[in-house]
């Protein structure tokens, strides 16, 4: 399994704080977000080779890459993945394609499989490959509703990226097992992260009201023990993504994330002990 940290954590830190923060973590790879108001904005594709290089520099590899791409036809998409391709990414999360109730699951569900169409070509034109993650509010919350949009796609070129702390907080829960299993054919991506609902108060009509919130990987609803040993038992050779979507002062994320990868570092151990 292969560790990338997402860079969405470093909004305002420069590359440098990347790769500082990388190495004193000790992960080898990144997730590089390219977003407008980070490091490097989808309107600046040139902006992508420097990052990459940047950070190849600083002994890292950055074979994956995170965009709000959903359009094969919008150019901007092109010369995005375009760039990415020509940097040495191998693999681009895609945006989302969102559930939107006034048009209704059919019309969303058939614009998004005419985009993915466009966007499988293009990523075998490219050479790379494009990602799906499980998010809420879209029409691939779950395991279950991601399969309905990429059946029929080539996994080389289209692939899954299951997020089980996503599904926990967000629409999308389903047994993991389920998410797994009808996903195989296409992971190329788990994202890493947890997370949990938390009783708040009673309102006037005497209903409680639930509240959800990140938590370290280890203390979450997610779990992940159980999972990597999943992973590690059915050969899994994808990446998996470190998110830290914690809102604490930055040495502080930093802190958690060198906790986070060292935990799942020691399920993988445990596990590959097991199975021998």
């Amino acid at each position: 399994m292969k560790e990338v940290l997402f860079t969405k954590l470093f909004v305002g830190q420069s590359l440098d704080q990347i790769v500082r923060s990388a190495n004193e973590i000790g992960i080898p790879g990144i997730d590089l977000l390219i977003r407008n108001g980070h490091q490097v904005e989808p309107g600046d594709p040139s902006g992508i080779a420097r990052a990459v290089k940047a950070l190849e520099a600083g002994g890292l590899g950055v074979p994956m890459a995170t965009t709000d791409a959903i359009d094969p036809n919008a150019s901007d998409v092109v010369a995005v993945m375009q760039a990415c391709a020509d940097a040495g990414i191998e693999l681009v999360r895609l945006g989302y394609f969102p559930y939107e109730v006034e048009r209704g699951y059919a019309a969303c569900f058939e614009q998004a499989r005419r985009h993915l169409d466009g966007l499988e070509r293009l990523a075998a034109q490219l050479g790379i490959r494009f990602a799906v993650q499980l998010h809420g509010d879209t029409l691939h919350g779950s395991g279950a509703q991601t399969l309905m949009l990429l059946q029929g796609h080539d996994p080389n070129t289209l692939t899954a990226y299951p997020d089980p702390g996503n599904q926990t907080v967000q629409d999308g829960r389903e047994d993991w097992r389920l998410t797994f299993d009808v996903l195989r054919p296409w992971l190329a991506c788990v994202g890493m992260k947890n997370g949990g609902w938390f009783a708040g108060r009673h309102d006037s009509s005497g209903q409680r009201r639930w509240h959800s919130d990140w938590t370290a990987l280890s203390e979450g609803m997610v779990p992940w023990d159980h999972i990597v040993a999943h992973l590690v038992a059915t050969g899994y050779d994808g990446f998996l993504s470190f998110h830290s979507h914690y809102e604490v002062p930055f040495e502080q994320v930093i802190d958690q994330t060198r906790s986070d990868v060292n935990f799942i570092r020691a399920c993988i151990a445990s596990a590959r002990e097991r199975c021998r």
